[in-house]
């Protein structure tokens, strides 16, 4: 439904710069203190800015983590309610967004914003047509090779018809800022714009262009105090893609190479982010403007012996979350827990448009601006049929299931106490002085799982074996 509004409450609206990446971990920022990644623009943000530390996705029901996640933050819907139902014993992909739901592009639309898109947009190409009205580089597919990325023009149909796909050779974080920074030079419309920039980097193959491919020597990497040559148990998705990346067991010399190529993608999509930034800047409207980064999900890499996301770990869930502009205090940083649900309403909240009646996300808007402690006791997340997070951003437990349609994964449970161990190394589940802890955060699971709409809402959280560490 279309907000009423006058043209002069418009004008006071700021635009939105909408930055997402691909498989951006959540410590790997340089002002987060990470000291082997170079990113001087993010740091910038940060700086600027308000980063709000604690935030988790939602989580899949397929291996390409991606597309799920992207329709938890345009929905700011949790997963079951969000994509068209998925039935598991097919292993349906969750790409499709429901049409009955307003996205965050749909709804700033209504409420007066012109709504742009360029790059990645792994979900149904109906969602995008009823958010956007110009987009640009528009990327369907759910990765590609960097220098050889096939995409579409703005369709206005919304068809977007196979033979109208071309290819384009210019490294794709290059190619969407490029298109980005046309789009704001020249705009002319007296009214905000709500620009949406989705990148595929760093997502693998993670080639960067010169200087940056050649910019971290693996000699120089420290591998992380997580770092494993292989997983303990089967977590029920041990060969998807993403594993396949490194051998078995996982080698130091090879995950330091990974660790190298990954931080010179990130590094480059940095650089890359600052031309949008000049581009704001030169135009006048840099102090003007929400900006706004985050990523789908992290990333492994090593870490647990693991290399992609398909998994419950922190370096997997945990993504960036920066806000920088008008109504968003500087130098701020925020620990309290967050979904990624919670994005759409929070940027609903600082651009004052009203939210669609279905969004079930909570806005960090008034925790940003210090009128609110936190808006969440605990987070969770899900993976396929196989995995169910919960954390109170201490205490973390994590559920494995045996998936009765592929017969794989474990019956178990694994605990964690963040704040003394945030690498996730010391698994506390087979402590007996930690069976009331575990009651206590299976209890929240259970209840987050009800709430949810969960497939697996009627699974037992706790295994028989609580109390002894599970094989």
């Amino acid at each position: 439904m279309k907000e009423e509004i006058s043209l002069t409450d418009l004008a006071k609206r700021p635009h939105v710069v909408f930055l997402i990446a691909d498989d951006h971990r959540g410590e790997a920022i340089g002002a987060f203190g990470n000291e082997a990644v170079q990113t001087p623009v993010l740091d910038s943000l940060v700086v600027s800015g308000t980063a709000c530390r604690n935030t988790h996705i939602f989580g899949a029901l397929t291996g390409a983590v991606c597309a799920p996640s992207r329709a938890c933050v345009h929905t700011g819907i949790p997963l079951f309610r969000a994509t068209i139902g998925k039935d598991m014993r097919n292993r349906e992909h969750s790409s499709v967004i429901r049409s009955d739901v307003r996205l965050m592009a749909e709804t700033m639309r209504d409420a007066g914003y012109h709504t742009h898109a360029v790059g990645k947009w792994h979900n149904d190409k109906a969602s995008l047509s009823r958010s956007f009205e110009g987009g640009d580089k528009l990327h369907f597919h759910g990765m590609s090779d960097h220098n050889q990325v096939p995409v579409f023009d703005y369709d206005p149909t919304g068809v977007y018809p196979k033979e109208n796909e071309y290819m384009e050779h210019t490294f794709s974080t290059a190619l969407f800022s490029n298109a980005a920074l046309n789009f704001i030079e020249d705009y002319q419309e007296n009214k905000p714009f709500f620009l949406y920039v989705a990148y595929t980097a760093p997502h693998d193959p993670r080639i960067a262009p010169e200087p940056y491919a050649s910019m971290y020597k693996k000699s120089d990497i420290t591998l992380p105090p997580n770092f494993a040559p292989e997983h303990p148990f089967d977590t029920g998705d041990m060969v998807v893609r993403d594993e396949k990346l490194a051998g078995w067991p996982r080698e130091e010399d090879e995950i330091r190479q990974h660790m190298a190529d990954y931080y010179g993608m990130i590094t480059h999509l940095d650089a890359q982010i600052g031309r949008v930034i000049d581009a704001l800047k030169a135009k006048g409207i840099y102090d003007n403007t929400l900006i706004v980064y985050t990523a789908d999900h992290g990333l492994a890499v090593g870490q647990h012996g693991l290399m992609g996301k398909q998994n419950l770990y922190e370096h997997s869930v945990r993504i960036p979350l920066i806000f920088r502009g008008p109504g968003v205090p500087a130098g701020k940083e925020l620990q309290a827990l967050a979904s990624n649900i919670d994005i759409f309403p929070t940027v609903a909240g600082l651009c004052n448009v009203d939210l669609p009646e279905e969004t079930e996300g909570i806005s960090l808007h008034p925790h940003i601006c210090g009128e609110s402690d936190g808006v969440r006791g605990i987070v969770a997340s899900v993976y396929r049929d196989l995995q169910r997070m919960v954390t109170d951003g201490r205490w973390k437990l994590i559920r494995y299931f045996r998936s009765p349609i592929t017969n794989t994964g474990s019956e178990r449970i694994q605990l964690f106490d963040l704040l003394n161990d945030p690498w996730e190394t010391n698994d506390l589940s087979g402590d007996p002085s930690q069976i009331a802890n575990i009651e206590r955060l299976a209890s929240e699971l259970t209840s987050w799982m009800q709430a949810s709409g969960d497939i697996l809402q009627d699974k037992n959280v706790i295994p028989v074996s609580v109390g002894t560490e599970g094989e």
